[in-house]
């Protein structure tokens, strides 16, 4: 998404998430997901306006968005990978993986593609140690990966 959404676009979807939810604080996680998905990251002043419906110090709100990994407050790609660097994947091959990954994407971890469509990340753990190494684009679990199934993975999200 772009990184600077139109204020209607950002209130019409904190207002719907909100009505959705309500404004309880115990629905803050989720409050915060379902606009993180539909703008692709918590801008500011979504941020500001959960502050006052939910009377959550924005403080508070920053801390939470920048502790889940699934929420971000910055702008990412229109597909986002996480590589899992555990120790599992890495005595598996995780090693020639990232750097073919790296090679492939030509942006290091933490950042976002020129062209908006990749955002690169690591991560110590998926959980799916068996079948390492394992990378996450989006939602969709790869396991086993080797090196010579990089492009032909990032090529499905073209």
């Amino acid at each position: 998404m772009q990184e600077n959404q139109p204020v209607e676009k950002t209130t019409a979807v904190v207002e719907a998430a909100l009505q959705h939810h309500g404004t309880n604080r115990d629905e803050l996680i989720p409050i915060l997901n379902e606009i993180n998905q539909q703008i692709g990251y918590l801008p500011a002043a979504s941020l500001e306006k959960v502050s006052q419906a939910l009377r959550i110090p924005k403080s508070q709100l920053f801390s939470s968005a920048t502790f889940y990994r699934m929420l971000s407050i910055t702008p990412r790609g229109r597909h986002v990978i996480q590589f899992c660097e555990s120790a599992p994947c890495h005595v598996e091959g995780g090693r020639q993986v990232w750097h073919t990954i790296l090679d492939e994407l030509g942006i290091l971890p933490g950042e976002t593609s020129k062209d908006g469509r990749w955002t690169l990340e690591t991560t110590s753990c998926l959980g799916i140690c068996g079948v390492g190494p394992v990378l996450l684009v989006d939602e969709d679990i790869y396991g086993n990966v080797r090196p010579e199934q990089v492009a032909e993975i990032l090529a499905r999200y073209a």
